[in-house]
């Protein structure tokens, strides 16, 4: 079976990715926000284990290669969100746009490459459907020190 046809859950097993538990927000937001059949995702930083993987600013005090890691981290936060809220991630169709955000000196001019930390997890558990639209953009900072900040917009499958 190709991941095409798995299941996302399985596939994420088979990566060996343990979804940790949705991050509780640090203010006045909610995790995810589903509207008219499209599920928003808060944008999420690097945790792991209860602490930022890194902090600082891309590449001054952050290698680009932990930003990409800091990346893809923010993508897995960002599907323990969305299992938290629907139950099983196979109830997403498609991803359909990321956004990344990296705290970046103002000469940086590498996002993309920080942004495919979280594309290429996101198009490993969804194959085809998890290919979206994107934007990667330079910011001076970013909450509580992280590196990168990530969010994503999802359609659902209708319920039956």
């Amino acid at each position: 079976m190709t991941n095409l046809h798995m299941n996302p859950e399985a596939r994420l097993a088979e990566l060996g990715i343990t979804l940790p538990p949705a991050l509780p927000p640090v203010a006045a937001y909610i995790p995810v926000r589903i509207a008219g059949g499209m599920a928003f995702v808060a944008g999420q930083i690097p945790m792991r284990e209860g602490k930022l993987i890194a902090q600082g600013i891309v590449p001054g005090g952050v290698s680009l290669s932990i930003a990409v890691e800091c990346a893809r981290q923010c993508a897995i936060n960002a599907l323990a969100a969305l299992k938290a809220e629907l139950g099983e991630l196979s109830r997403i169709k498609q991803v359909v746009r990321v956004g990344v955000f990296v705290a970046c000196s103002p000469d940086f001019t590498d996002h993309p490459q920080v942004a495919n930390g979280a594309s290429e997890l996101l198009q490993q558990v969804f194959g085809e459907a998890g290919k979206h639209a994107r934007a990667a953009v330079g910011a001076p900072s970013l909450p509580r020190g992280a590196p990168v900040e990530v969010e994503l917009m999802c359609e659902l499958k209708p319920l039956v």
